[in-house]
């Protein structure tokens, strides 16, 4: 199977993107790893420390290697992590990649700590890549009822692009061009800043990770896959089919107490959900 770093370089440079998705429990990995196999294409999971701590990192471990055991071309990574002892414990845990996010520092503290992750990723010599976040971008995947404040201010420029990555050597870059962790629960979507992208790729040097996702208009998640970004991050519409289907079945059947049953449903919405982005960030 090829590494991650790899499957990321084929993406870029057919000008499309791998999708994320974020799961917490196996009913969520195993719908996510069906909807791969029914598109064709690479899939990365993502646990963020909140996930990790619910599902637990060894048993991630061990169901992301029981699908590559059976075929899946899936990969592992440590979404937002804030200290380095999260960083160390996935690296040693065999994650595929992880990601300091820093984004809440000061730009200069963000470049020292993203930088220690770097050297601890590399001495590990277990090919981990390691992604950082520059600019702001939002901080939790859920419904909102407003943008965070300022979402729209403070975005990545070319020059703090291009210093980031050159003086911490990470493998990829998640900027801020637009989108915000979450979604509105009404309202218009977040414009995704393609021409930002396009000279953000340049001016990095790094494949880009749009973060924030969900909520964005298929258009701008094409165009920004095109534009430069080879992972896109789907949370927030993940965790929304999951509980409506769940909610769905039980409205369904509200005598039902047979979990299997009754999570079946939202199973499948979210297998639905991520064939319906894996589908797009494909081009396809």
């Amino acid at each position: 199977m090829q590494t991650l770093k790899e499957a990321i370089e084929v993406a870029r440079d057919k000008q499309i993107a791998i999708g994320h998705f974020n799961v917490s429990d196996s009913n969520q990995f195993k719908a996510v790893i069906a909807a791969a196999e029914v598109v064709g294409v690479p899939v990365v999971v993502g646990v963020s420390e909140g996930e990790r701590k619910f599902i637990g990192v060894h048993n991630i471990v061990a169901l992301v290697a029981a699908a590559r055991a059976d075929g899946h071309q899936v990969y592992l990574n440590a979404d937002h992590t804030y200290s380095l002892d999260g960083i160390k414990e996935a690296v040693e845990a065999g994650f595929d990649a992880v990601i300091f996010d820093g984004s809440h520092l000061s730009f200069e503290d963000n470049i020292k700590q993203t930088r220690e992750a770097v050297e601890y990723a590399r001495a590990a010599g277990k090919g981990t890549l390691v992604e950082a976040e520059v600019g702001r971008i939002g901080t939790s995947s859920k419904l909102l009822d407003v943008p965070p404040e300022d979402i729209d201010k403070d975005l990545t420029t070319a020059e703090e692009a291009a210093q980031f990555v050159r003086e911490t050597s990470i493998d990829l870059l998640a900027p801020a061009v637009g989108t915000m962790h979450g979604r509105l629960k009404s309202g218009p979507a977040p414009k995704v800043d393609t021409e930002r992208v396009a000279i953000l790729r340049e001016a990095a040097g790094v494949p880009l990770v749009l973060h924030g996702g969900s909520g964005s208009s298929d258009a701008d998640l094409a165009a920004a896959a095109k534009a430069g970004c080879a992972v896109i991050h789907i949370n927030t519409d993940i965790r929304v089919a999951y509980r409506k289907g769940i909610e769905a079945a039980l409205a369904a059947h509200p005598d039902e107490i047979a979990p299997y049953k009754f999570l079946a449903q939202g199973a499948k919405d979210v297998q639905d959900m991520a064939e319906k982005y894996l589908r797009l960030f494909a081009g396809m």
